[in-house]
């Protein structure tokens, strides 16, 4: 009962936490990295923000740097088409459930306003032209309805497909591919059928101006300025020029890559999916197309064409194109257009092209796009860093950064953003399958990549198909499968698919190195009766001698050779540089571990690596038998059994995840490493015969659709035998406790958390001298301290007896490779985080924080005494745990299988938050889940995009002050004056009234069965909060001002236009009388 371990506890342990339950709300923040497979493309010419659609119903709308927002449909069906009502502030998404969302981009959150739920057509297209309120929407059946985008009610105007086409014609045109007004005369609409049929449809006398009829399917029309032509792709690779006063024919058909054959015929060609016809004052028109390569040529890479006079430039691209679209000066579609940039979206990136150059170079794109450039292998995540480490690296990760941009500026430039006073440093690291590390600043809601570290770099270059990685990866042996990082020192641990641990230590000078390398080769017992040696009970490391560099083959066997007991040792999987390198600045190699082959198997992937650097020690893998661990206090009976033979026999179990610890020695070869000794943990993979390593973070779907169930047997029945034989060491800390319920002052000690449940405290005897150091062992020696817990342990953490959180002693940073200065002696400096002296002094002790799959408890150190206990699950497990800083305050973080996401307070354990928040989960959430100082948290949401939340009320508070606003007041440009001749007889186009035609009054209700409105309810509060605000209040009374004088000053200007003819008429007409007055009748 904890009420009562509380009144057992000492005064000090018994503070409550400082955090309460309205402390804490779950929300997510923002989203980096390319949308995963996107769908489609749009952009606002007068806001300059572009918006990009997703197969999952995400739409993420970005700005200029920091403008970065991600909305969600709830439905989650795909988005297949998207239009932004241009400088309103909205956005329309046509979803493929045949639903049509209004967004408000007038708020930080967008939320949906309105929809329109089609029941018996499905979209294929939408149009919204320039300052109009009515979207056109092509669907499958060949029809056009009209929608009014204030109410979001469908107009009882129709465009039926067989009014449309002649009533001769025996075929169904096929669905709408294509809707676009005229350029010369806004009521006349141009409807594009797949089939190839092309109708004109005058909107006012509801009949169909021409209809062109071709033989090759059309995908899609741009149309020139003018309104005077119009061109067409076509599934057949060609381009037709059309004129709308003669369509018998085009007057103009071309096959850009359709090359003339030896026989007289053309290379057949792929289909060129869209195509952009714009104009230009200074220069030939632009005609942008993709698609359209010949089919001759195995191999070709997707290619977007520009045809710029008789110029004709490919540019390939590395991923298939989605969409692209041409960024015009004007927004009105009946103007010289002035094309100045095309973005290209592929299907993993997103390109921006220069037209304003010959060599169309492209942008530097400043959004963390290229997150996905190497597969997400493993992450993590540090808030609250020390101020100098991002500077530092962005100023080395500069040096490396590619030339050849465009040096214009970026000119997706939309929305506001300004940075917070909420803010603090944060960093991001990920981790690779080609072996690459990236250092991202996260700061303020933002993603920057500050520097790159390829790990590659350390090893030669395996051979395709041969060598020992062949037979150990498929691919990627370079694959990072977890990171240790200290920001104030500076010290970067890696762990490597191929059973390999690099050290690296920073630098900012770059140096003349020979790569240090230690071999370790685990070694199993050959005897089928296991029997622990005494030798075992304090394994330490031989040392041979001296500590200079031993030769790295100390067991010289051919890879493929072979004796009648088996196979012999082998090397390691990947081959260190032997030879000096020069590395550059920023993150130097300073030693490298590798496991060795062992009896003709490959080494086991390393699943825990903690470091006790600022004790110079590596955790890697223990050599101590399961006995010699619990020492005197083991709760199990153990019996002895072959390693082999337990494989064997258990390869098939549910238990085949689990780790074994069993009796092994362990041997190695050690190069010079002054000041390192490494402890040996060994453990089994317990798999059958013949495995090869993958990755930890396998992205293929086959493997995905296994492990989504998180089916993890947790079963009562298993015998104890095989229980005990099964443990498994699951997380490890370093920290200075205390090894014995005796001890009076803490000494450095070694936490051991396992999957039965077991907590074991093994004390540490490390010279404090650093001539001692240098020549004696580090000694290890179980104390019999054990625990248990429910579920596998896997967090430690420590406080002092005031509730405050004990953080890891770190060595100060300093530059090996830096000139050395006589005036400062060249010591380690070691910084502990004691919460007082007075304290430590007098052996008060201090709070050992534990957590396992599904139970939380506080120690007392030194009695030991268990002083809280919360059980967190018994439906589900927890998946990540860990003990953060929240509000001047510590909780313990939780993150369960069953997606929900928990806090408790440190030391009561009480409950302050549990929110549902991830209602399904897959193993990519699970392994990239990662939790933060500040109350934040990430995860890897897909292949390429990385999703931050918090879980404090505080960052929830401040969220809308840190995001970017996407919408800010711009006035619209005005229309260029067409000259009062062109204005007088060049048609009355924009006298044009939809109202008048689409209204209710003249074309009546829709049939209520045709599509169902839907009333937005996300976007409520956000509009309750934007109105509300006298910020919003000034913003809206000024659009409205703007619009109002724009209105006058149009007014006006035809007012002043009217006068100017009419005085001109007036004296033409006065001119002409005098002239004519004595003129006799037959003289005329």
């Amino acid at each position: 009962n904890i009420n009562q371990l509380n009144q057992h506890a000492p005064a000090k342990t018994s503070k409550e936490a400082t955090l309460v339950f309205a402390g804490f709300s779950s929300r997510i923040t923002v989203r980096h990295g390319f949308p995963y497979q996107p769908t489609a493309l749009a952009f606002d010419p007068v806001q300059k923000i572009l918006a990009i659609g997703s197969r999952s119903g995400g739409v993420r709308i970005l700005g200029r740097p920091g403008v970065d927002c991600f909305c969600q449909h709830e439905s989650g069906a795909a988005v297949l088409h998207l239009q932004f009502l241009i400088n309103e502030g909205a956005l329309v998404t046509a979803c493929a459930d045949d639903t049509l969302h209004l967004w408000n981009l007038r708020q930080r959150r967008p939320a949906v306003l309105h929809s329109l739920k089609f029941n018996r057509e499905r979209i294929t297209f939408c149009h919204l032209p320039f300052q109009s309120k009515w979207l056109y929407v092509g669907t499958e059946r060949g029809n056009t309805h009209i929608v009014n985008i204030e109410s979001f009610i469908l107009s009882g105007y129709v465009i039926m497909w067989n009014k449309a086409i002649e009533l001769s014609t025996k075929t169904h045109p096929g669905p709408v591919v294509h809707l676009s007004d005229s350029p010369k005369d806004e009521g006349k609409l141009l409807i594009g059928f797949e089939a190839g049929t092309i109708v004109q449809w005058d909107l006012r006398a509801k009949k169909a101006d021409f209809r062109i009829y071709y033989d090759e399917a059309i995908h899609s029309v741009s149309w020139h300025h003018e309104g005077k032509q119009f061109m067409c792709s076509h599934s057949d690779g060609s381009l037709t020029l059309w004129n709308p006063r003669n369509t018998t024919k085009p007057f103009q058909v071309t096959f850009p890559h359709g090359k003339i054959q030896k026989d007289g015929r053309k290379e057949s060609c792929k289909p060129i999916l869209k195509v952009e016809y714009k104009t230009s004052r200074s220069s030939e028109p632009f005609i942008i197309f993709s698609g359209g390569l010949s089919y001759d040529k195995a191999g070709r890479r997707p290619a977007l064409t520009i045809m710029h006079g008789k110029a004709i430039t490919v540019l390939e691209m590395g991923y298939p194109i989605v969409e692209f679209m041409v960024l015009c000066e004007t927004p009105y579609n009946n103007e010289v257009q002035e094309p100045y940039t095309v973005v290209v979206l592929l299907e993993k990136d997103l390109i921006v092209v220069d037209l304003t150059q010959s060599s169309f170079p492209v942008f530097e794109n400043p959004y963390p796009m290229d997150i996905h450039e190497s597969p997400v292998t493993c992450t993590a995540y540090f808030a609250d860093c020390p101020p100098d480490i991002i500077p530092i690296l962005y100023s080395i990760g500069a040096k490396h950064k590619k030339t050849g941009y465009s040096h214009k500026e970026w000119p997706v430039g939309g929305g506001t953003w300004t940075l917070g006073s909420h803010t603090y440093p944060e960093i991001i690291i990920t981790g690779h399958a080609d072996g690459s590390i990236k250092f991202w600043d996260a700061s303020a809601f933002t993603l920057q990549m500050l520097y790159k570290l390829k790990t590659s770099k350390v090893f030669e270059k395996p051979k395709a198909g041969e060598g020992r990685s062949a037979e150990m990866v498929e691919e990627d042996p370079f694959a990072v499968q977890m990171v240790s990082w200290c920001p104030q020192s500076r010290i970067f641990c890696v762990v490597g698919i191929s059973a390999h641990i690099i050290l690296y230590r920073f630098s900012k000078y770059d140096a003349n190195t020979q790569i240090v390398s230690l071999e370790v080769r685990l070694q199993c017992e050959s005897e089928d009766v296991i029997t622990p040696s005494e030798n075992e009970n304090y394994p330490c490391f031989s040392e041979q001698g001296s500590h200079s560099p031993q030769p790295h083959h100390q067991h010289p066997v051919s890879p493929g050779s072979r004796t009648p007991e088996g196979a012999k040792d082998r090397g390691p999987c990947l081959k260190v540089k032997e030879r000096v390198v020069r590395v550059p600045p920023g993150y130097q190699s300073d030693l490298v571990i590798q496991l060795l082959w062992v009896d003709g198997e490959p080494p086991q992937q390393i699943t825990i690596l903690h470091d006790g650097l600022s004790l110079h020690l590596l955790v890697i893998i223990l050599c101590m038998s399961t006995v010699d661990l619990y020492g005197a206090t083991d709760p199990y009976q153990r019996l002895t059994r072959s390693p082999r033979r337990n494989r064997q026999s258990t390869s098939g179990s549910t238990h085949k995840h689990l780790w074994e610890l069993t009796s092994h020695t362990c041997t190695h070869t050690q190069s010079k490493m002054p000041n390192t000794h490494t402890l040996c943990i060994n453990s089994r993979f317990l798999k059958g015969p013949g495995r090869k390593l993958s990755l930890p973070t396998d992205l293929k779907t086959d493997l995905e659709s296994r492990e989504n169930s998180f089916s993890r047997s947790r079963s009562s029945s298993v015998s104890s035998i095989d229980r005990d034989t099964k443990e498994a060491i699951t997380t490890l800390q370093f920290g200075e406790s205390y090894g014995r319920k005796s001890d009076v002052l803490p000494t450095p000690c070694l936490w051991v958390g396992t999957s039965l449940g077991m907590v074991l405290l093994i004390p540490l005897s490390i010279p404090t001298d650093h001539e001692e150091r240098m020549e004696e062992a580090v000694t290890v020696g179980p104390s019999g301290a054990v625990q248990m817990l429910k579920g596998s342990i896997l967090r430690f953490a420590f406080l002092d007896c005031m509730g405050a959180l004990i953080q890891s002693p770190y060595e100060v940073w300093r530059d090996l490779n830096a000139p050395e200065d006589p005036d400062r002696p060249r010591r380690r400096k070691l910084v502990h985080f004691s919460p007082s002296s007075s304290q430590d002094a007098n052996g008060d002790g201090h709070l050992a924080v534990v957590c396992s799959e599904r139970q939380a408890k506080v120690f007392l150190m030194p009695s030991q005494a268990c002083l809280f206990v919360h059980n967190i699950t018994e439906s589900s497990f927890v998946l990540r745990a860990d003990v953060v800083s929240v509000c001047n305050s510590v909780c313990l973080a939780c993150f369960c299988a069953n997606g929900h996401v928990m806090t408790l307070s440190l030391p009561s354990l009480r409950p302050l938050m549990d929110v549902n928040y991830l209602p399904l989960t897959d193993m990519r959430i699970a392994r990239t889940f990662c939790f933060t100082n500040g109350g934040q948290a990430l995860y890897l949401s897909s292949p390429t995009e990385i999703q931050r939340i918090t879980y404090s009320q505080e960052m929830c508070d401040n969220l809308q002050e840190m995001l970017g606003e996407l919408f800010t007041p711009i006035e619209t440009p005005e229309a260029q004056n067409r000259g009062f001749l062109k204005g007088f007889f060049g048609g009355n186009a924009h006298a044009f009234d939809r109202e008048e035609l689409f209204g209710e009054a003249a074309a009546g209700k829709a049939s209520r069965s045709l599509a169902q409105h839907i009333p937005g309810q996300g976007g409520v509060e956000g509009m309750k909060m934007a109105a509300g605000g006298a910020v919003g209040e000034l913003a809206r009374a000024r659009i409205a001002l703007d619009e109002r004088g724009q209105r006058l000053g149009e007014l006006e200007e035809r007012t002043a236009l009217m006068m100017t003819s009419a005085e001109s008429f007036s004296k033409h007409a006065h001119e002409l009388m005098l002239k004519c007055k004595d003129k006799k009748w037959y003289q005329f």
